[in-house]
Formats: structure tokens, C-alpha cells, sequence
């Protein structure tokens, strides 16, 4: 792809996603959803026009003469890929901001919650997933598992986006949401891994057959660990846990002692250490997201206290850039087809009803008997419905294994689309027809965040 056919891509690009939330936001509808709407728009979902592909075409002279056709394919493919990376990063980001964000002070205070909701929003979906499997699998346990760990896991890149477009991330409720979300991620990725093994281990697998992981676990033989995988990953995920947010700590120390808070280096430095986290987590088979969460909660008793100008920047940078393409590369990848394709559609509707079901009221019964009223609870509840990347890469691990044949897959892809949409509206709804049931929980503490940001 030459530099010119790369700048006039990005130009449009982000002339879109410029112009589109801006014209949208006259109707009142969020950032986010307008953001996923711009992917849908310019990606080819089966709804969209297909900016970058057009483009692309018509560029095509820009390329060796009598090859238009393979350089309009390069063109596409090549800025697809720098989407999606800067999709990845903003993902990465926008984890580690919630983590910087987090107060240590409030999260004690929410203890019980976190606790009891993380439980709740685990078990019941897990449960229900699992159920929707054996109802068309039964004899297949590492389906079933697997299936149970899409039900279980969160998608926290909408989940906090909300919250803080809420003014609820400093709240008991907005604390208590977003820590029992990542909680249950983390256990969610246990549970894949868990049945990814059993799988490998029944069918005897030597390696791996998913690409573009960076997972030890996908590079060695099923039968490495025998019986002892579940212990083993469980004490590498705590060691993981501890040993990155202490290391991050001491080192975001060590840089303020050595960098001003305005020299530039020290936001490269900063970016070097979330990316050696994330990293690191990613060979350990742990999710971007819980390393990026991880790796900014380190960083944030060091920022709140000694540095708030590079929370400030860093903000600037996630916000202002990266976060956004997060969202555009997910409406992009939304497929729209799988409606046409889905196969059986009893497995859709069963995935779909089991889902936001058990989500809700996992939700609202945890919040209910931890003192916050019905509102809350229900709000709760909506947050943990959506299911994005993470959900979207398990199912793509699972397919490449052979887990989960196309019907239960295309499941997965409509599960996507029909609980991301709504939700944030849906939750919007809630607050505005209770806002004194949440500013009830609200916490005096010093706000750390610019109340004119993007989400």
C-alpha cells in the first residue's frame, strides 16, 4: 500500500468518524453507538457501503500497472489490518485508563458487592450456557464448558465506555460493576482454557490449530499437564496477578523519579510498561483486557497521588485517537449475514434468551441482596449483557478447535449484534428515569477525569 493511498483511506476514515457521531449526537444517541455505526457503515457487513474496499478500488492506479486488481485486494487487507491494531490498542488503553481510574478507598468499600456480584454473574450464566449446549450436545463436555465461558465472560470495552459517558465510575454502583466485570473475565478465560484442554487431551492434539495466538498453551502438547492443568493455570493467573501489579507500581515509581510529569519520554515509558504487561499476559494465555486493567491499577495509586498530569495525557491520547477505532473496527467486523446463515435458529433464539436472562437477573439478584434498590440491580444487570471481542475470540478459538460447529458459532456473532446495540441505550433509559436511586451511591471523591471527553 503506497503512503498515498494510505492517507487518503485515513482521511476518510476519520472524516467519518468525525462527522457521524457529531451529526448523530444532535439525536441524542451515545458516542458509542455511533461509533459502532460508522463501522457498520463503511465495512462490508452485508449492510454497509464498503468505504475502504471503494476506495481502495480507486486507487488501485496508484499501484504497478496491470495488477489494479491485486493491489486493490493489498490496499483493502493492509488497512484492515492497521484498524483493527488500532483497534487493539485503543482496547488496551481504554483497560488500563478504567484501572488508573480505580480508587483504592472505594473499592474497599464495595468489597461485599464486588464479591457476591462477581459470583452471581459468573455461575448463572455459566450455568445457562452450559444448558443451552447440552440441549444439542449433551455428551460433549468441552463444548458445553466452553459454551458456558461465552456466557460467562463481560465485555468491558462497553461496560466502562457507559459508565464514565454516566458520570458512575466513581460511584459505589460504578465501582462495584466494574470490578466484579473484570473479575469475572478472569474467570471466564479459566474456564476456556480449561475446556480447550480437555478437548486437546480427548482428541490427543500435539499443538495448536488456532492462529495468531500468542499463548503457550496453544504450543504445547494436550497432555502435558494431565490432571493437573486447572491447579497449574490457576496458580499462573494469581502469580500473574500479583507479581504485575506490584512490578508495575514500583516502576511507574521509578519513572516519576527520574521524568517530569510534561516530558514526553515518560508517556512512552508509561506505554512501555502497560504493553510489557499486556504482553507477558498474552503468553500466559491471559486476555488483553484483564492485563491492560491489571497494569493500570498498578499505575494508579502512583498517578492519583504524584502525577495526575500524565492521567490527563494519557487520556488525551486513548480518547482523543485510539478508543474510538476500538469501536469502528468492531462495527466493521460485525456480520450481518449470519442472520441469512445462521443455520438453526432454535440454537440462536435458546443462545440469545439464555444469555440476557441469565445476565439480568444474576445481575439484579446480586445487587438486591447487597443493599442497592431495583434500579441499580436492573442497570447492573444490562451491563454485563453485551458481549463483544472477547466473547467474538473465544467463539473464533473454539471454531478453529472444532468446538463449536457454524450454528453455534453464527449464534455467537447475532448474540453479538443484538445485546451490543441496545444496551448502553437501554441503561441510558434506566438512569434517566431514576437518577436519584444512583446519585444516592455516589462518593465524595476527587474526580480524576475531564467531564467534556469523547464517551
Amino acid at each position: 500500500m503506497s503512503d498515498g493511498a494510505f492517507l487518503i483511506l485515513f482521511f476518510a476514515f476519520t472524516g467519518m468518524m468525525g462527522l457521524v457521531p457529531f451529526v448523530l449526537r444532535k439525536f441524542h444517541i451515545p458516542t458509542v453507538i455511533s461509533l459502532l455505526i460508522v463501522g457498520m457503515l463503511i465495512g462490508p457487513t452485508g449492510i454497509g457501503i464498503d468505504l475502504v474496499g471503494i476506495i481502495s478500488r480507486a486507487l488501485s492506479f496508484l499501484g504497478t500497472p496491470g495488477q489494479e486488481v491485486q493491489t486493490a485486494v493489498q490496499t483493502q487487507e493492509s488497512f484492515n489490518v492497521v484498524i483493527n491494531s488500532l483497534g487493539s490498542l485503543g482496547l488496551m488503553l481504554l483497560m488500563a485508563l478504567a484501572g488508573m481510574e480505580a480508587d483504592f478507598k472505594l473499592i474497599k468499600s464495595v468489597r461485599t458487592p464486588v464479591i457476591t456480584l462477581s459470583i452471581f454473574t459468573f455461575l448463572i450464566p455459566a450455568i445457562a450456557g452450559y444448558w443451552v449446549f447440552w440441549y444439542f450436545e449433551p455428551d460433549d463436555l468441552a463444548g458445553k464448558l466452553l459454551y458456558a465461558s461465552l456466557f460467562a465472560s463481560h465485555s468491558v470495552g462497553i461496560v466502562f465506555p457507559v459508565m464514565r459517558d454516566l458520570k458512575l465510575s466513581k460511584t459505589r454502583f460504578g465501582a462495584a460493576v466494574l470490578i466484579s466485570t473484570v473479575i469475572t473475565d478472569i474467570a471466564s478465560i479459566i474456564l476456556l482454557a480449561v475446556s480447550v484442554q480437555l478437548h486437546r487431551q480427548s482428541l490427543q492434539i500435539s499443538h495448536s490449530v488456532v492462529s495468531g495466538t500468542l499463548s503457550i498453551f496453544d504450543h504445547v502438547s494436550g497432555d502435558f499437564f494431565g490432571n493437573s492443568f486447572v491447579p497449574v493455570f490457576l496458580m499462573i493467573v494469581l502469580a500473574y496477578l500479583v507479581v504485575s501489579m506490584t512490578a508495575v507500581y514500583f516502576s511507574g515509581k521509578l519513572l516519576l523519579k527520574y521524568f517530569k510529569p510534561n516530558e514526553d519520554v515518560l508517556i512512552t515509558f508509561v506505554m512501555l510498561v502497560i504493553l510489557t504487561t499486556v504482553i507477558i499476559g498474552e503468553l500466559l494465555g491471559i486476555n488483553l483486557v484483564v492485563g491492560a486493567f491489571i497494569a493500570g491499577l498498578g499505575l494508579s495509586q502512583v498517578v492519583q497521588q504524584r502525577d495526575m498530569l500524565l492521567f490527563k495525557r494519557m487520556e488525551s491520547i486513548g480518547y482523543g485517537f485510539l478508543i474510538p477505532f476500538l469501536f469502528v473496527s468492531i462495527g466493521m467486523k460485525t456480520d450481518f449475514t449470519a442472520f441469512q446463515n445462521s443455520g438453526s435458529w432454535l440454537i440462536v433464539i435458546l443462545t440469545v434468551i439464555g444469555l440476557f436472562l441469565s445476565k439480568l437477573s444474576s445481575g439484579f439478584t446480586a445487587m438486591r441482596l447487597c443493599g442497592f434498590n431495583n434500579a441499580q440491580g436492573i442497570a447492573a444487570g444490562l451491563m454485563t449483557v453485551p458481549q463483544l471481542s472477547a466473547t467474538l475470540a473465544a467463539a473464533a478459538i473454539g471454531k478453529d478447535l472444532g468446538l463449536l460447529n457454524d450454528n453455534f458459532f453464527n449464534a455467537i456473532i447475532i448474540l453479538s449484534i443484538v445485546t451490543t446495540l441496545p444496551i448502553p441505550s437501554l441503561v441510558r433509559l434506566v438512569l434517566a428515569c431514576n437518577k436519584k436511586s444512583f446519585e444516592e451511591t455516589d462518593v465524595p471523591v476527587p474526580g480524576v477525569v475531564k467531564e467534556d471527553s469523547l464517551l
